[in-house]
């Protein structure tokens, strides 16, 4: 990840879902939006080379009132530059605090209600983004982009990836967390949630996993 924008604070999670499918339909840019550790939901957006381009840019679009405030994330601020110091564990740990700072939030992925439903695809990827890894947006590609790992290999941070609803191929993901657990947007009518690998429905379900780091 280069040069990233942040914009917004909100309580209400609709009000950040506007804002991101704003900029996603009438600019062109890959928003995301998120529950940041003051419990407000945030949006990012960009991938920009410099500082500058991503300033430059923001400052358009505020002078636009297209969004207020702004911050610039640095690529070193992301957990994937703190790898080499601290450790592939670190980046790991970290995929899974953002993965939890999820839990029980109604993801909604093209649209401002909850009858819009979930992406768990959509989940995996904003995770990843916001630890500075690029992922591609559904979940067969994110599938293909991996690296294979067996079950009983799943490290915290790789995801799942199942078969559901008498779907062939994939159709679902989830983030593992480590004991056999791990995190998705499930389905309508449904928040953010844990699930055990050892279910049996999705062990019947259960494609592979895959490993990115």
């Amino acid at each position: 990840m280069g040069y990233t924008i942040q914009a917004g604070a909100f309580k209400k999670v609709e009000n950040a879902v506007r804002l991101t499918e704003r900029l996603k339909n009438n600019h062109g840019l890959d928003a995301t939006y998120f529950l940041a550790s003051d419990k407000f939901f945030k949006v990012r957006f960009g991938n920009f080379t410099t500082k500058e381009l991503a300033k430059k840019r923001a400052q358009s679009l505020r002078d636009a009132k297209v969004i207020e405030e702004f911050y610039i994330v640095r690529p070193e601020d992301y957990s994937v530059a703190r790898q080499k110091q601290y450790g592939t564990d670190y980046l790991r740990e970290a995929l899974v605090k953002s993965a939890k700072d999820f839990i029980g939030v109604p993801y909604l992925w093209g649209g401002a209600s909850s009858d819009d439903g979930f992406d768990c695809s959509g989940l995996t990827m904003t995770v990843y983004q916001l630890n500075g890894l690029n992922l591609p947006r559904n979940s067969k590609k994110q599938f293909d982009a991996g690296a294979s790992i067996d079950k009983n290999d799943l490290q915290k941070g790789d995801l799942v990836f199942f078969s559901l609803k008498g779907k062939s191929g994939v159709s679902h993901v989830g983030i593992y967390i480590g004991d056999g657990k791990f995190i998705h947007a499930s389905s309508h009518g449904k928040k953010i949630q844990v699930d055990y690998l050892s279910s049996n429905y999705f062990t019947n379900q259960y494609i592979g996993g895959r490993n990115y780091l």
